[in-house]
């Protein structure tokens, strides 16, 4: 079943018109969730934006932006019938630009634009490239090297567009964006006197040192390893840390191989570090933020795993908004996501000693990347994202003409 959210707008025939299709957006969650919805917001701002998502998606799409909701599972019935409303679509709406919101939609919006004449475009994400299924190499990169258009969240997902064919001169580079808190403050405040939030309270933390890690339980996440082979490096230094995980296991990723709760708890038992972690699960934005506010180190022990790429790192740069600096091994799209010794430290991979180290040395100088945390997150606001993706798209140059 489809359902159309009509927001009432009426059409700017002096506006360029984008046709936006993804199966990823709130209400699931998730980076790339983020990434799109804010997409089609900023896009808004310059251009007369359709959308064609998952269900649930359209009652919460940016305002002004019209969505068309298509049922999420199965993956096939999803791509059937969002091809269908796309293929319908474009001949009202005749969009100028019909963009991809990763590489699974990019065969809907090649399709989609042959029919109304539009140009095609595509934000990649990393493995959204890299997917190993014959069956998507075989239909799915041909769509990708059609694109006239294909935005890389990161220097090294460019390179993999690259790889897989992508002319160069078609590759524009724009690194995801991040909400910047009105009063952004951090774990740093805590000695000049200042209360983060309520979340040290809630758990009886005081001035324990605190380590952090957000996202999905993925393997390449690497949980596991750093609690066996780098927590209790940590705990030697300092007795009573708290790694506090954010998160659980992957169910919509291209790539679903997860490292479960239960088996990092494991992994961190057999070391004699399991009482210095707490799992949390999911939790909504507003409470994350406090959490940020109240942690001390992000960690970020990404592994480099053929074909499941780390794209980009957007927990990094959120990190930094709220002043929090992120230890991450320099994999992947990591190295655009944290700036060394400004936003945080970077450990070349596996080096599990030099990130104990690493963090060691943030929790013995809290604080001393606050500020700079701050100045670098905020290139990455939601609104530079936005004119950077329109003009990576022409749509800036289609305005001032």
């Amino acid at each position: 079943m489809t359902i159309t959210r009509l927001s009432g707008c009426v059409s700017n025939p002096s506006r360029p018109r984008i046709l936006l299709i993804t199966r990823n957006l709130p209400p699931l969650i998730g980076g790339m969730e983020r990434l799109n919805w804010h997409m089609a917001e900023e896009l808004s701002k310059v251009a007369d934006v359709r959308v064609i998502g998952p269900e649930g998606s359209a009652a919460i799409a940016p305002q002004g932006v019209d969505g068309m909701e298509v049922q999420l599972k199965p993956l096939w019935r999803f791509l059937l019938h969002a091809a269908t409303q796309a293929s319908r679509l474009v001949r009202s709406f005749r969009p100028d630009i019909v963009l991809a919101g990763s590489g699974l939609t990019a065969p809907l919006a090649w399709r989609a634009a042959r029919i109304c004449g539009g140009r095609t475009a595509m934000y990649a994400h990393g493995l959204d490239v890299t997917v190993g299924h014959p069956v998507y190499r075989a239909l799915w990169l041909p769509a990708i090297r059609r694109m006239d258009v294909v935005i890389a969240n990161s220097r090294p997902t460019a390179q993999l567009c690259r790889d897989i064919g992508v002319a160069t001169d078609r590759i524009a580079i724009v690194h995801p964006g991040v909400e910047l808190p009105n009063a952004p403050h951090s774990a740093w405040e805590r000695g000049r006197g200042e209360d983060p939030g309520d979340f040290r309270k809630q758990h009886g933390l005081g001035n324990r040192p605190v380590l952090l890690s957000v996202g999905r339980l993925s393997t390449r996440k690497g949980l596991r390893e750093f609690v066996s082979q780098a927590l209790p490096q940590i705990v030697a230094h300092h007795p009573d840390v708290l790694l506090f995980v954010i998160g659980d296991t992957p169910d919509q990723a291209l790539n679903a191989q997860a490292q479960t709760p239960g088996s990092i708890q494991d992994a961190a038992d057999s070391v004699g570090v399991g009482e210095h972690v707490r799992f949390l699960g999911r939790i909504a934005d507003e409470a994350l933020a406090q959490v940020y506010r109240s942690a001390d180190v992000h960690v970020f022990p990404i592994r480099e795993i053929p074909g499941d790429p780390e794209g980009f790192g957007m927990v990094a740069v959120e990190a930094a908004a709220h002043g929090l600096p992120t230890v991450a091994f320099a994999a992947g799209g990591v190295v655009d996501a944290v700036a060394e010794g400004q936003s945080g430290l970077l450990i070349a991979c596996g080096e599990y000693d030099a990130f104990a180290g690493a963090v060691n040395q943030l929790l013995s100088n809290r604080g001393s990347l606050a500020v700079p945390c701050l100045e670098f997150a905020s290139r990455f606001a939601w609104p530079r994202f936005g004119m950077r993706v329109a003009t990576a798209l022409g749509v800036m140059q289609a305005q001032t003409k």
